[in-house]
């Protein structure tokens, strides 16, 4: 398997920003396998960073131990200057988690989810309000924001979840999967608010399938196979693999043929 991992310690990447994500050394088993092994990455303020592999590559065990959902078994997280270790609270005042499955109060409306959201941040009510109102209009959730979101599809659970993430406007914004479930017209606005929350000094950290997005969106990719960083850099560094006009989808594939290890 071909491997290319290009060193993220400051230097270009960094341009000066300051770090929002460290992860060094982390690793995380379970049942005795190895999820993610010895995994160092850096993520800057200003970038959206696309992270990829196959099923059950380490993509979502990463994300979640960089959001405090899981501890590493061993190895240091640390966002926004906080060790989340041991300033957990401190840590993730900063970050806005999306899973890839949206979850809601069935029995509150969508404006009272992202109210609820509101409230846990401490975000005062005017700048929220202001927030939701661009927010409603960027989404298209006029039409249904004040129904029970029991009665919403996956789209529309996507949509609130989404602005319930960025009513406090995050440092760092963790998504996993966000295209999933949305019309392409959604899609295409999700995008320009990534860019957006990167382009004001935050962080954009996104796992994600679909290969468009990441080669169209993403400041930096990384490649994960089997638990490891195998890949990491600019489409530019990427393309220093092979053919300079070979697609994402080409390096991804070539990366990630060697099936998993078997334990």
């Amino acid at each position: 398997m071909a491997e290319y991992v290009e060193s993220n310690a400051g230097g270009q990447h960094g341009n000066g920003r300051e770090a929002t994500v460290r992860l060094e050394s982390v690793t995380k088993s379970f049942g005795g396998r190895d999820a993610v092994r010895e995994l160092s990455l850096t993520l800057h303020a200003g970038e959206v960073f696309a992270f990829l592999g196959p099923n059950g590559a380490g993509k979502t065990t990463t994300l979640r131990m960089t959001t405090g959902l899981l501890r590493p078994d061993s190895g240091d997280v640390e966002v926004c200057g906080f060790s989340m270790a041991r300033q957990a609270r401190e840590a993730k005042c900063h970050i806005a988690y999306v899973p890839d499955e949206p979850y809601v109060y069935d029995k509150l409306t969508g404006r009272e989810f992202i109210h609820f959201a509101r409230d846990m941040y401490g975000v005062e009510r005017s700048v929220a309000d202001a927030r939701l109102a661009r927010l409603v209009e960027q989404f298209d959730m006029a039409g249904f924001l004040d129904r029970l979101c029991e009665h919403y599809s996956h789209g529309m659970k996507q949509k609130v979840v989404l602005a319930a993430a960025l009513i406090h406007a995050p440092q760092l914004l963790v998504v996993d999967e966000p295209t999933v479930g949305l019309d392409p017209r959604t899609i295409h606005v999700t995008k320009s608010i990534f860019r957006g929350v990167a382009d004001a000094g935050g962080t954009v950290f996104m796992s994600t399938h679909a290969l468009d997005v990441a080669e169209t969106l993403a400041d930096r990719i990384g490649i994960i196979n089997d638990g490891r960083l195998v890949a990491l850099g600019t489409m530019s560094e990427l393309h220093a693999l092979g053919a300079a006009n070979r697609r994402l989808e080409n390096i991804f594939l070539e990366l990630t043929a060697t099936p998993p290890r078997v334990s």
